[in-house]
């Protein structure tokens, strides 16, 4: 059984049942960051929607939760990448149109560099590891998000990628699910007070980021679309 130290997690050791709901964070660092990403983009509907995700990923039980469950640790990746990310792209453009090869590849390299099992439990041990991983996954993805929104005018070249970028996390997911053996050490003993066992854990983590991070990606495709349609139409009328 893999084993490591992981006394430097964020958010405290990994949770039992009877005390999840009791395990908010109100790391003041995190509190004043969002407040000022709240005054920089909480104006706009999109941008209060991802201030309100980043705190369901931060501030709520489920940071405690992803201690302990590999599934959890999912859901919260799954918020930054698919749901916050696009929402700060919709509202923070960049001042110069990035090119949508570069930023898929450098989003999905720090995507799965980051669930390689020795990466993954250095960031459960270490918080400035863990604040790295966070930040590299939710940068990278605005990133690759803000590069879709540039070619919405050409919805032909950005849905590929939508659907590149949803099929590289699905085929993480796939190899997560089907893996014979629990990957991760921080997750070899906490699921069992969950009633999980180590791979099952694992199991149900692969295939959120194989399905259900997929309606993400299958909505924002829509936007895509919607404004590249019309942006045609206004073109010739």
């Amino acid at each position: 059984m893999l084993t490591g130290n992981f006394t430097g997690l964020y958010c405290g050791p990994a949770p039992v049942p009877e005390t999840l709901w009791a395990q908010w964070n109100f790391d003041p660092v995190v509190l004043a960051a969002l407040v000022g990403l709240a005054l920089m983009i909480g104006r706009d509907k999109a941008g209060a929607t991802a201030i309100v995700v980043l705190a369901i990923a931060f501030i709520s039980p489920l940071c405690a939760l992803s201690a302990a469950l590999f599934a959890a640790r999912v859901v919260h990746h799954v918020l930054l990448v698919v749901v916050a990310a696009p929402l700060i792209a919709l509202v923070w453009p960049l001042q110069k149109a990035r090119p949508l090869l570069p930023a898929f590849l450098l989003s999905t390299v720090i995507l799965w560099g980051w669930h390689l099992p020795a990466a993954y439990d250095l960031a459960m041990g270490n918080k400035g590891v863990y604040w790295l991983m966070q930040l590299s996954l939710l940068g990278s993805a605005v990133m690759f998000w803000r590069a879709i929104l540039d070619e919405v005018q050409a919805a032909g070249r950005a849905l590929p990628y939508i659907l590149a970028g949803y099929m590289q996390m699905a085929f993480l997911g796939a190899l997560l699910t089907f893996a014979p053996d629990a990957l991760y050490a921080i997750h070899q003993v906490a699921p069992l007070a969950w009633g999980f066992n180590p791979v099952t854990d694992q199991q149900l983590g692969g295939l959120i980021m194989w399905v259900p991070a997929g309606i993400p990606f299958l909505a924002f495709g829509a936007i895509v679309a919607r404004r590249g349609w019309r942006d045609i139409g206004s073109q010739t009328a």
